[in-house]
């Protein structure tokens, strides 16, 4: 008898319809997959109606300036709304306040250095414009000219009236170019120093100006494509800095006295003093020797000025030629104990270049000088609080340092710092896809802003600034950006001067070492997040709306808590924002916070705000 197939009416399944069922599954599987991923048409259709908002916010934000007197009213507001401070603070620079630096002791210029409030003094109120201010003139007319109204204070133009400085015309100041060293001009000072610095050729990017006055030397860098870092302190002088950034001239408020500067070592290209009145020989020559720190392998340092040209200068600077005779040889001596070779003295300037190795030093007598821990890449130049040391900053092991690219190649080829292994857990590919990351980013900020990259935003900050991506991908004669490291970030500044960039330490617990209304747009990438358990978010953004300048842009990019931590304080300080998506669509948790500072100016009507308002 047969045995049947199939007992209780029951088919088996054939290995095809498994098999046929199996590919099914998995094709439907991978088919949502990969619509997840971004990489599938839903995901574009959410990518297309994020843009298409993208375009509607465009058009309720204004980017362009238009100048109006009147207080505008904050249309929406959540939380706090915070009020003008008195029109006495128009000019307030929180850690360089004259009242506050009078406080501490004269000597080594340490009543000059930062000297921020304390917790209960800080000012929580919105810093005033003053009446009649007016949007900069674009760049190139910036350099030449400033309105008064926005910096209204005449004294250099007394002061100065013979050293051809600044000029007071109408309604605007007029910068002719000239300097207390080159009354005929920036630029044919720059001209002599071409003569033995190779400035044409792209060797010479970075130039640090120390005592710049109101950076007209710096001004005139610029457009032989040199990107300057220039300083002074305030003081008597009302304003050169703020001269400086109205005219859109990198510049900070600063001192060479007690600290270190709040740059890395080896980092300028050259650097220069044109009547700065440092005293070099001081104090054991510490001064060059914070210069020699800041001062690349092969770079050169000019000095123009005092003791220089003393045979003719000695009954105008009131000083014996006995007295000016040994000051000088005191520098060449420094000089040479630093491994500096004489280049050039010539007139009113002298030049030395610092060897590229120690290995060619011509002495190596001693001058008491210690060759001490401050190594190139050392963390302790990055504490604003620091003290300058009596000591030779050592040359790198590798020599890296010297072989840097002319610009623009060095831009995006990878700096010796990340080559040789010296910024923790950056690679070479890793930088390489940060510069990816970024050109990606800024393409995106350009949609969402087309004055972006136009010469509208001409003064820059990146306040997080990483590795300089966004500061390359933004790189134009338009504009420069000031990149900020944190003071609690990775120590990556370093890098962003291999690459040709500039920027500052600094701790955003604290404010930044400039002027009110400074900057045009104002760029921070996790800042807030780094910062969150650290200091007030309330006032990292007092602080970023004391130094933007009315109808100027800032862009946030954070998680989306984050972001809207940040977004009820800023609707409450005359701030239109709008919350843009990703880059990469609405699923993506990063979010875009897009601001622009409302056009108001102070007024009489303005209560008087005290130091603890909260």
């Amino acid at each position: 008898m047969g045995i049947k197939d199939n007992p209780n009416g029951i088919r088996s399944r054939s290995p095809i319809s498994i098999f046929l069922v199996m590919c099914l599954c998995c094709f439907f599987y991978l088919l949502g997959t990969w619509q997840r991923s971004g990489f599938g048409k839903g995901d574009t259709i959410a990518r297309e109606i994020a843009q298409q908002e993208d375009c509607d916010v465009v058009k309720n934000l204004n980017f362009d300036s238009h100048h109006s007197i009147e207080i505008m009213e904050q249309s929406k507001v959540v939380g706090k709304v915070y009020k003008p401070c008195d029109v006495k603070y128009t000019d307030y620079t929180p850690c360089q306040e004259q009242d506050r630096a009078m406080k501490f002791p004269r000597e080594n210029m340490a009543y000059r250095e930062r000297h921020c409030p304390p917790e209960e003094e800080k000012l929580r109120c919105l810093i005033p414009a003053p009446k009649g201010y007016t949007a900069p003139f674009p760049w190139p007319k910036s350099r030449d000219y400033v309105y008064y109204a926005n910096v209204p204070f005449k004294s250099l133009t007394v002061e100065k009236a013979n050293q051809n400085w600044v000029e007071y015309q109408g309604n605007v100041f007029k910068f002719p170019g000239g300097g207390t060293m080159f009354p005929q001009g920036a630029d044919a000072y720059i001209d002599e120093l071409a003569s033995v610095i190779p400035i044409a050729d792209g060797s010479v990017r970075t130039a640090l100006d120390t005592g710049c006055g109101v950076a007209s030397w710096g001004a005139y860098m610029l457009k032989r494509n040199v990107l300057p870092m220039s300083f002074a302190p305030r003081d008597n002088h009302e304003a050169q800095v703020q001269f400086a950034l109205e005219r859109g001239v990198p510049a900070v408020i600063g001192v060479l006295g007690t600290m270190h500067l709040p740059y890395p070592s080896r980092a300028f290209d050259m650097a220069q003093c044109s009547r700065c009145l440092i005293p070099w020989t001081a104090n054991e020559g510490i001064y060059l020797m914070e210069v020699d720190r800041v001062l690349r392998p092969g770079g050169y340092w000019v000095l123009s000025g005092p003791p220089i040209n003393w045979k003719t200068y000695y009954k105008t600077w009131k000083r014996t030629k006995q007295d000016l005779q040994a000051e000088q040889k005191r520098i060449e001596d420094l000089a040479e104990s630093l491994c500096w070779e004489k280049k050039y003295e010539k007139g009113d300037v002298a030049i030395w270049r610092k060897m590229s190795s120690d290995e060619n030093c011509s002495s190596k007598k001693s001058v008491n000088l210690l060759v001490g821990h401050v190594i190139w890449f050392d963390m302790l130049v990055i504490s604003r609080y620091k003290e300058m040391e009596k000591c030779k900053t050592p040359y790198p092991e590798t020599g890296g340092a010297a072989e840097l690219k002319k610009f623009p190649e060095r831009l995006f080829a990878v700096p010796s710092r990340v080559s040789d292994g010296l910024v923790d857990g950056v690679t070479a590919e890793s930088y390489l896809e940060d510069n990816q990351l970024w050109k990606k980013r800024v393409k995106g900020y350009k949609r969402i802003n087309r004055l972006i990259g136009t010469g509208r935003y001409r003064n820059v900050m990146d306040m997080n600034a990483g590795l300089g991506g966004f500061a390359a991908a933004l790189e134009s004669p338009k504009s420069w950006v000031m990149n900020v490291v944190p003071t609690i970030e990775k120590n990556t500044l370093g890098v962003v001067y291999e690459r040709g960039l500039i920027g500052i330490y600094h701790d955003w617990c604290e404010g930044f070492s400039t002027y009110p209304r400074t900057y045009d747009l104002i760029h921070a990438d996790h800042l807030f997040s780094l910062y969150k358990n650290k200091c007030n978010l309330e006032d990292i953004l007092l602080e970023m709306d004391r130094i933007l300048r009315p109808e100027g842009t800032v862009l946030i990019r954070d998680e989306v808590d984050v972001l809207n931590e940040v977004m009820s304080i800023s609707n409450g300080m005359r701030w239109d924002t709008r919350m843009l998506d990703h880059e990469d669509g609405p699923l993506v948790p990063e979010k875009i916070l897009v601001g622009v500072k409302q056009y108001w100016v102070g007024s009489s009507s303005n209560n008087s705000t005290e130091p603890d308002e909260q």
